[in-house]
């Protein structure tokens, strides 16, 4: 069978198209458009790859999944069963993680927004660590822990340097000194990590490699001020698993390993935090064209509101109804908001011959684009979780109407 978009668990035999194991037809017949549908097993072969990778290189590495990328529950549990941990923003985020059988010690929390609540619970589940953007927040999260009697780990983030990103602290000489005297002021809090986060859909490996330098320019200063820091956190960044193959993550994790080798930085724990990686090619679209113009101009009854630009996904457009037709034709993907802003794809590669209820598969679609939806009135799709032959259905619009948390 010939694979489409690079996915193992999405092929092609002639005019049938298998999801998994389920024949993709028999979905559309039981099934009105936009579906969502996730596959199981592509979520499960992501994390075993990316854990044999850096687990193999690394010997004290820990993965944490970070659930901004997809909150589902049903998902959380699938990723949660594989044993990694999960990176958490927010209370609702914290209590899908918890419910979803996430151990607390898996679990670092941490944001640029980081209410009372969060941190109270947090401390109380005895979360791994909490993530500090501001060090304003060290003295709240010392009264809290104070209070009940609690030793917290503590992570810095620190300021990536690239296009003068507001978020993390900056660290410096200066800086270096502020965070000496606020942790001596701290009795309750331990600092233990730094954390450099460097962007989204990171595919080179020197863009890796600089955010490395930056936490290693980081940890020489604060060595300095009498700081000894053993743990780092690389973030994520990493795209979905089809358009970074396991050798370039290979490459990507020898040449981090080397480059703290060469530089003489001993670490004791590595963290990484993959999430677009672990779900982005497990989740698919199947949607209707529901009108044809102009200039190859097709429109779908998806749209920007649930699958957002601001994703920014590696979205794959196939013509399921002409699955055999060449893809090959210039062609400007649209979906159903009332503005010229909302345009899936321009230029695309297309079937010559578009019909209107053609059916079009739309790939990488399993991160952020739930999160970062938005509510238009136009109806949800409903969506399915597909395992070999077997699909479960995990969300329908009919009677839970939102999947927000």
């Amino acid at each position: 069978m010939k694979e489409i978009a690079g996915n193992t668990y999405i092929r092609q035999d002639n005019e049938d198209i298998f999801i998994d194991s389920y024949h993709l037809h028999e979905l559309i017949d039981l099934f009105d458009t936009p579906l969502m549908i996730f596959i199981e097993n592509r979520i499960r072969d992501n994390i075993r790859d990316f854990n044999d990778v850096f687990g193999n290189i690394f010997e004290t590495y820990e993965g944490f999944y970070s659930l901004k990328a997809n909150y589902l529950p049903s998902i959380c549990n699938i990723i949660s069963s594989e044993r990694m941990g999960g990176e958490i923003i927010s209370l609702p985020e914290l209590k899908v993680a918890l419910n979803a059988g996430f151990s607390p010690e898996r679990i670092i929390v941490g944001g640029p927004y980081l209410p009372d609540d969060l941190i109270e619970i947090s401390l109380k589940h005895s979360i791994k660590e909490l993530i500090i953007y501001n060090l304003e927040d060290l003295e709240r999260v010392q009264e809290i822990a104070e209070k009940h009697h609690i030793i917290q780990n503590i992570c810095l983030r620190i300021n990536s340097m690239k296009y003068e990103s507001k978020l993390g602290i900056k660290i410096t000489d200066t800086n270096a000194n502020r965070i000496e005297t606020a942790f001596s002021k701290c009795s309750n809090l331990k600092f233990t990590t730094l954390l450099s986060h460097y962007g989204t859909q990171m595919n080179h490996v020197n863009q890796f490699l600089e955010n490395l330098d930056t936490i290693i320019n980081a940890i020489k200063i604060l060595k300095k001020h009498g700081i000894e820091i053993k743990r780092i956190n690389i973030g994520g960044g990493f795209p979905e698993a089809t358009v970074m193959p396991k050798k370039q993550l290979i490459r990507i994790a020898k040449a981090l390993n080397a480059s703290l080798q060469n530089k003489d930085i001993n670490i004791e724990k590595i963290y990484v935090e993959p999430g677009r990686y672990i779900v982005g090619d497990s989740g698919i679209f199947i949607a209707n064209v529901i009108k044809i113009a102009k200039n190859r101009w097709v429109f779908l009854n998806i749209g920007n509101h649930i699958c957002p630009k601001f994703a920014r996904c590696s979205l794959r457009f196939y013509n399921v109804s002409k699955i055999d037709a060449s893809h090959k034709y210039k062609t400007n993907l649209a979906g159903i908001i009332p503005t010229d802003q909302d345009v899936l794809a321009k230029d695309y590669f297309f079937t010559e011959q578009v019909e209107l209820y053609d059916k079009v598969l739309v790939t990488n679609v399993g991160a952020y684009c739930l999160t970062f939806s938005n509510r238009f009135p136009y109806r949800l799709p409903t969506i399915i979780n597909i395992k070999g032959d077997e699909y479960e259905e995990i969300f329908n619009p009919a009677n839970q109407h939102d999947f927000s948390i």
